[in-house]
């Protein structure tokens, strides 16, 4: 299993994977789609811009989109790592998202393409934790980010906000 940036995947099974997601699903945006084929090719290339600090949003922090491959080379997942945090993303979404095609939940994946996350994170991320969040309609996120060494940091009527330490 490997994480592949967005901008060296094959750029057609890519736009199929991120067209199977909706636009807000359980947490994970998704900001790509309706996007149609040529739309998603300068998508594809402002993402890889803005994981190298360019044509940034007013807000926004550089971030790497990957696309999560299973050892069959089936792309399954897509993560978002975003290199630092702000005060938005500290107070809400945090370093790290994750979405795992419907077809492969429940198969250890999200468990999987965190742990790599934070492989990469740990390598960029200058804060002492990894700062994530959950929607509590989701438990099986929560497990994920609990069996990567996440702690409930805190919660509130809709989110738990979970922290791991820098090992």
């Amino acid at each position: 299993m490997r994480l592949v940036p967005l901008w060296e995947a094959d750029e057609e099974r890519a736009y199929d994977l991120q067209m199977s997601f909706l636009p807000e699903e359980n947490g994970f945006v998704n900001t790509a789609r309706g996007l149609d084929r040529e739309g998603f090719g300068a998508y594809v290339q402002l993402r890889k811009r803005n994981s190298q600090g360019l044509d940034l949003p007013e807000g926004y922090v550089p971030d790497t989109v990957y696309v999560l491959e299973n050892d069959d080379g089936d792309y399954v997942g897509l993560v978002n790592l975003r290199h630092r945090l702000n005060d938005a993303l500290r107070q809400g979404a945090g370093h790290i998202g994750y979405g795992i095609r419907k077809e492969y939940r429940g198969r250890g994946y999200a468990t999987a393409a965190l742990a790599l996350a934070l492989k990469e994170a740990w390598k960029i991320v200058p804060e002492e934790e990894i700062y994530l969040s959950v929607h509590k309609d989701n438990p099986a996120s929560l497990k994920v980010q609990l069996r990567n060494g996440a702690r409930v940091d805190h919660e509130d009527g809709v989110e738990y906000y979970t922290r791991i330490p820098r090992p």
